[in-house]
């Protein structure tokens, strides 16, 4: 079946797709070394033990103290050792495991009340009112200070605030959400209105305040500030594309507004102070016709492929069935009227943005920022901030053979505007006018930033698509990426920028269509940015097609560390793999029992203590252990070296590919930290202002349970966090040391 058709009939994880049939390189020669090497954060050895939560008792100790991030004492006294903790184990058990002297707590439920006089959750698959409730699968996060009153923002309060989180998805079998309804839901043909509803609402962004009550965080059910935005929220279309033709629907004729948002992943926080949220794998929830595309007999066809969807292809849970009400229609993007403003063809292309919300203030209105481009989302990261000069946002494209993006801001940073009121405001000043650039990567080992304009020939003329204006282009991101030869990468998700360096580190999940023999367009040969493809074996089982199997992380240097450069250096930080693997082609970053990981996701570097947290959403290593969270203190880009990779090619030829690699991290700067329940994702991470408290969720436990055993909570493969038999619920965690000290010390 075409890759790109509907991914709920395959099984296979919507964020492991491709629809990238360009011919684009991946990247075509070798790096040479660069740089001084030299460490930026250094950190020591502590004790270690386990702490089990949730359902289970918990068990944590250890120590800590204040400091400036850097090892040097806060009041100029001892250093604090960042990394004072022993690695936890791997683990296969439906728990969560934290070093000893931590203590974890689960914070925010599924389905957690957060209005007065609404129900507690019964968690048995018939509560409803999600626009009150916790939603699922909870993703990326930040934490947005309050003022001990909670009247007024205070970006230093750390005993009171506002977590802002994404609700990705629900955890589904062949589309049918096993958790949500009794015994599974309707079939996915015939949906249940009733049902519809309590899925939809499930979906998009949660504010809920948080405070420090005898000394513990909880979660305020009644706050003011708590609320819900769904994919029915209203929102605006806010930068160029707002009231395109491209983005005009039955909704909303003018195209300046849509409904909601929906599969938000990575979000950002933004220096005045609001939420960002990316939408990731949106084109999956819609339907189109079996001949749509005889329909439509235009360049939409083009789009409509390039971005995942192809004519005959379901929604991911086939919304578009459960009745002929408006709110069931628009995931019907098919042309069935005489034009766009009797149908929802272009519902889609209101779909795929950074949305930007203030999460202090419910009045305020949520906007989706067209001009940094429209793809699968995840994280946004800025640049380091410097007074009279425009600053960056960093981007990744969540799919096989994607690109990584970054969005240069017109205006220059004006630091009174880190403490303004209107944020929002503040947001259209430096996020609706700007340039984006896509990454390609050169054979000198050198990086180039290329603006997406239809002023480039490239794009203008280009033979896969008819770009009509800069609209066209921001909203077709993907097609002018192709266009002006951008390099593909293995699948970028989560970035994050080094508070020391200003060095900005992506995540490349993994790509299954990595290979040493490419063919096909779909598949992509092996190049020293994205250097391997092996095999591995998976519970016992047989070795499976060579691929990036466990993922890296790579990060770049901006020329002359500044956010305007159109050239950058780069580095891989780690490479993902079991300890042992063959340490020559898998193992390239030596990585032991403690360290080891696979499919590296969620990336968030803490403010308060420079340590790198890395997440992992894994399908490879899962046979040994459950998704996990490393600890880490990076160097700087070229601090390692070459490295050679020999590869035998289907001719019995050799392949050699170069290669350039950060230092290998010891004992002192890398180790795991936390490992979470069955089937679950480790994503999203926050902390308050002084480091003492981190919030960190786990998202869908439980989320291999087979459809037949919806109705049977007792074989769920996941009962966590309530344990016994309960339903598995995506929560949010908070942990803090034993002796108040700073987490990761």
């Amino acid at each position: 079946m075409d890759e790109r058709a509907d991914i709920s009939k395959r099984g296979q994880d919507p964020d492991d797709i491709d629809c990238n049939d360009s011919g684009n390189p991946t990247f075509d020669s070798v790096l040479h070394a660069r740089l001084s090497r030299r460490s930026i954060l250094r950190g020591g050895m502590g004790t270690a033990a386990l702490a089990l939560f949730g359902g289970l008792p918990l068990a944590a100790c250890g120590d800590g103290g204040e400091g400036d991030g850097n090892g040097n004492g806060g009041d100029g006294g001892p250093r604090e050792t960042l990394l004072a903790f022993s690695a936890v184990a791997k683990s296969l058990s439906d728990t969560v495991t934290v070093p000893p002297g931590y203590t974890a707590s689960v914070l925010y439920r599924l389905g957690d009340p957060i209005a007065a006089g609404v129900a507690a959750y019964k968690n048995d698959g018939t509560d409803g009112d999600y626009e009150k409730r916790a939603g699922d699968h909870h993703d990326g996060m930040e934490y947005f200070g309050l003022n001990a009153a909670g009247t007024a923002r205070d970006p230093n309060g750390s005993e009171r605030g506002l977590l802002a989180m994404n609700h990705e998805a629900t955890s589904d079998e062949g589309g049918r959400v096993i958790f949500m309804h009794p015994a599974g839901g309707s079939p996915i043909n015939a949906r249940v209105a009733a049902e519809v509803d309590k899925e939809v609402a499930a979906h998009g962004i949660s504010i809920v305040e948080v405070r420090k009550v005898n000394g513990r965080f909880q979660y305020v059910q009644d706050s003011a500030y708590n609320r819900r935005i769904t994919p029915l929220t209203p929102v605006e279309l806010s930068g160029p594309a707002r009231g395109s033709a491209l983005l005009r629907t039955r909704y909303s004729n003018s195209g300046a507004t849509t409904r909601g948002t929906i599969n938000n992943c990575g979000t950002g926080y933004t220096p005045w102070g609001t939420l960002l949220s990316g939408e990731e794998n949106w084109a999956n929830y819609f339907a189109r016709g079996a001949s749509d595309d005889a329909a439509r007999g235009d360049k939409s066809v083009a789009s409509l492929r390039r971005y995942g969807k192809n004519q005959g292809s379901t929604g991911r849970h086939g919304w578009e069935t459960a009745g002929a009400d408006d709110r069931y229609a628009r995931w019907n993007i098919s042309q069935l009227g005489a034009t766009a403003l009797d149908d929802y063809r272009n519902e889609m292309n209101t779909y795929g943005y950074i949305v930007e919300v203030d999460p202090y203030g419910n009045d305020t209105p949520v906007k989706k920022r067209t001009a940094l481009g429209r793809f699968a989302h995840e994280s946004a990261a800025f640049s380091k901030l410097v007074a009279g000069k425009p600053f960056a946002v960093y981007m990744g494209d969540d799919s096989r053979g994607e690109y990584m993006y970054k969005f240069v801001t017109q205006a220059s940073w004006d630091a009174a505007d880190a403490n303004a009121t209107n944020r929002i405001a503040i947001g259209d000043k430096y996020l609706d006018n700007g340039k984006l650039y896509v990454a390609r990567f050169n054979p000198d080992g050198t990086g180039a930033w290329i603006e997406l304009n239809i002023a480039d020939t490239r794009i203008a003329t280009y033979a896969g698509y008819s770009f009509a204006d800069q609209v066209d282009v921001l909203v077709n991101a993907r097609l002018a990426a192709d266009a002006v030869g951008a390099t593909k990468m293995d699948r970028p998700e989560w970035c994050a920028t080094h508070p020391t360096t200003g060095e900005v580190y992506f995540t490349l999940t993994n790509n299954s269509n990595r290979k040493v023999d490419a063919t096909g367009s779909s598949q992509m040969a092996v190049d020293p940015a994205n250097p391997r493809a092996y095999g591995d074996s998976y519970k016992g089982g047989a070795v499976s097609a060579p691929g990036n199997i466990n993922g890296h992380i790579i990060r770049i240097r901006e020329n002359g560390g500044e956010a305007t450069a159109n050239a950058f250096a780069w580095d891989v930080y780690l490479f993902g793999s079991e300890a042992d693997a063959d340490g020559a082609r898998i193992n390239l970053s030596g990585l032991t029992a403690d360290q080891d990981f696979s499919s590296p996701d969620g990336l968030w570097f803490s403010k308060a203590t420079g340590i790198c947290w890395i997440q992992t959403d894994d399908g490879a290593y899962t046979d040994v252990t459950n998704c996990m969270m490393l600890a880490a203190l990076p160097g700087q880009v070229g601090d390692g070296g070459k490295t050679t990779l020999t590869y035998t090619k289907a001719d019995s030829s050799t392949l050699n590919v170069d290669t350039f690699m950060g230092k290998k991290p010891t004992a002192d700067t890398l180790k795991r930290f936390l490992v979470g329940p069955v089937s679950c994702e480790i994503t999203g991470c926050a902390e308050t202002p002084d480091g003492k408290a981190l919030f960190v969720n786990v998202q869908h436990p439980g989320e291999n349970t087979p459809l037949a055993d919806a109705a049977n909570p007792a074989r769920y493969t996941s009962h966590w966090p309530d344990g016994g038999t309960a339903r598995p619920r995506s929560s949010t965690l908070v942990i803090t040391k034993d002796d108040g000290g700073r987490i990761g010390s």
